[in-house]
Formats: structure tokens, C-alpha cells, sequence
């Protein structure tokens, strides 16, 4: 059995929209995020997997003179962190297995080899600005979620993962998932926003609205992209590390 992961589960989820009421559905709608399977968790709602929407993102108000939706591009959200250049830091929770650490060592030093104006560096006490949290379960078969997306110019603050599901001790695949929910934390989508099914299997599903929430990165292709570290699932022991085609992304907003 294939196992897909990162911001996926491995089998469909329970619906757990019903519950939520309509106005909640319509602000995550107007933002550009699937109603699909969204859940109720602390600190606001998870949609399309990993991502989580705070109340106060939830009442944002997104420009809509730039937005687009097409192929399989690299998407970023309407809220990018600002202050440039500017050095964020990261903490790993103890929590962790000893594989971790190099796994996060790794992922960030996958952000500083492609020289853009955020420079991410690892501390050890204090308040980081992305603290990798431990979870014993955020539901069957997720693997981690980001802490939402940038708010007031500054990025999401962390994420979180779940070992037990992660189940492996390999340095980059672990670094893989890692540094896709540090993408989620500066502001990344997707990159196969418009058809999930094209890493994640199953039906074919646009993640969001027709015209809000995901902001097409100039220079990206039009056609799929096969090994983007933004896909929105990835088999079990995979390796990401940034394409061409992610460094473009990433350098054109960064």
C-alpha cells in the first residue's frame, strides 16, 4: 500500500463540515480554501489537510485585483511575512525523537542555501518565531499541521508534527515534511492547488475558490511539477529538496 503523506491523510476522512456553522464556511470560502472535511480544532479550523485558519485570518479581507487560479503553479496566500531582510528562528520541541534533529537542521539549511532575504536559524531557549511542537495525534493518518498562514507581516507561528505517524527516521524525508510546513508558515499553498489529485490520488479536487486565496508566483510553469516540495501529499521516505522551479517561487517573493 502507498502511503501518502506531508499535508494529507492516508484515507478519507470523515466530513466533519456539518457541524460548522455558515458563516465560519463562508469566510474560509471567500478566502479561497476547500470547504471540504474542514475540522474544529483549537485556535480556529484545519482545511485541506495541514493548514490551519485563525479567527483572526478568517476576517481578513484579501485584494482580489491580483489573484488567479490555473494549473499546477507555485501558489502563494494574500499574507506574506514583511520586515525584509529578517532572520526568523526555529526550536524543536525535546519531545522529539534524536532523528529530528538533524531532519530540522537539514530543512533549514535547505531555506539558507537558496539565499533569499528570510535567513532561518535554530535556538535552543526563548520564544522562537517557528516552534516545531510535538503531538501524540491530530487525527488518523496526519503527519503534521502548520500554524496557519503570516498575520501582521509576521510568519504562522510553528507547527506541528506527529511522530508516531511520520514513522521513519530518515533525515530528508523528515526535512521534506518539515520544510513544507515552514512553507505553509511564510505564506506557500499548494503547489498542485488547483488538482490535489495529482500528488495526493483519490478524486480530483481544486482546493479553493475560482478567483481568492492563492496568488499565482510568476515564472512558474503552467504544466504539473513533479517534485515540488509544496505538493500536498508525499509518498513515505520521499525526498524534496527545492526544485528550479521552487527556487523561483521562493526567491520571487522572498
Amino acid at each position: 500500500m502507498l502511503a501518502f503523506s506531508s499535508c494529507s491523510k492516508e484515507k478519507e476522512s470523515t466530513p466533519q463540515s456539518e457541524s460548522i456553522n455558515t458563516e465560519v464556511m463562508g469566510q474560509i470560502k471567500a478566502l479561497g480554501f476547500s470547504t471540504d472535511d474542514v475540522r474544529t480544532v483549537d485556535g480556529g479550523y484545519v482545511v485541506e489537510g495541514d493548514m490551519l485558519l485563525t479567527p483572526e485570518l478568517l476576517a481578513s479581507a484579501p485584494g482580489y485585483s491580483t489573484l488567479r487560479v490555473g494549473g499546477e503553479e507555485q501558489y502563494r496566500t494574500t499574507n506574506l511575512v514583511t520586515g525584509l531582510p529578517r532572520t526568523l528562528t526555529v526550536s524543536l520541541s525535546s519531545q522529539f525523537p534524536a532523528a529530528y534533529g538533524p531532519a530540522i537542521d537539514e530543512a533549514i539549511a535547505r531555506y539558507n542555501n537558496a539565499n533569499l532575504q528570510l535567513h532561518l536559524t535554530r535556538v535552543t531557549t526563548g520564544t522562537a518565531d517557528l516552534p516545531v511542537k510535538y503531538s501524540a495525534d491530530l487525527g488518523p493518518g496526519v503527519l503534521g499541521q502548520s500554524g496557519g498562514f503570516p498575520s501582521g507581516g509576521n510568519p504562522a507561528p510553528g507547527f506541528t508534527l506527529v511522530p508516531s505517524v511520520i514513522n521513519s527516521t530518515n533525515t530528508n524525508y523528515i526535512a521534506t515534511i518539515m520544510a513544507h510546513e515552514m512553507g505553509h508558515c511564510i505564506g506557500m499553498r499548494h503547489t498542485d492547488y488547483y488538482n490535489r489529485q495529482y500528488s495526493c490520488g483519490g478524486r480530483k479536487a481544486n482546493e479553493g475558490a475560482s478567483t481568492v486565496g492563492a496568488i499565482l508566483i510568476p515564472g512558474t510553469p503552467s504544466t504539473a511539477e513533479p517534485n515540488s516540495w509544496m505538493l500536498a501529499c508525499v509518498g513515505n521516505g520521499v525526498n524534496r529538496p527545492f526544485t528550479a522551479n521552487d527556487l523561483t517561487a521562493l526567491n520571487y517573493i522572498y
